[in-house]
């Protein structure tokens, strides 16, 4: 696999997940509106999406090891990767209650992450278990976080 796919296609698909997770748990939390969670998550998918791929870009850059063939492909591939991704979770959104919707793009994205992170421990060698266990509780504890801070946003400001 070329390098520059696997940096756009492994930092985008996990930013993808992780934040758009984070948003829409934290944006329910706070407002319960469907237009506001699906407004959220075409921030994430177009403006985080662009902020992300020009960060893989001056990354690569700065490691003078790339040539710029390279680095625009990892740039490319890190926007698309995320913006597709965050994209599916708009699905759920509009096809069902708000409430049902975020649990079952939870499971989603946590299984998506899982599924990942399982290759990634077999290119590495490594227990499966515990890349996908590091990388599940560390995307639990963003869904955690943003619900809570949700819950006092909306308490706060209501």
């Amino acid at each position: 696999m070329r390098h520059s796919f696997k940096i756009g296609l492994s930092f985008g698909l996990t930013s993808g997940i992780i934040t758009t997770l984070g948003l829409m748990v934290g944006l329910n939390s706070s407002t319960h509106s469907k237009l506001v969670v699906i407004g959220g998550i075409l921030t994430i998918a177009v403006a985080d999406a662009l902020s992300d791929a020009l960060g893989i870009h001056v990354s690569e850059e700065s490691e003078v090891k790339h040539s710029t063939r390279e680095i625009w492909e990892s740039t490319v591939y890190t926007f698309f990767s995320k913006f597709i991704v965050a994209l599916t979770f708009i699905v759920p959104i509009l096809l069902l209650r708000l409430s049902l919707a975020v649990k079952i793009n939870i499971a989603w994205g946590l299984s998506l992450l899982g599924i990942f992170s399982f290759f990634i421990a077999q290119e590495q060698g490594v227990a499966p278990w515990k890349v996908i266990g590091e990388h599940v509780i560390i995307a639990l504890l963003v869904i955690i976080a943003t619900h809570y801070v949700g819950d006092w946003i909306g308490a706060v400001f209501s």
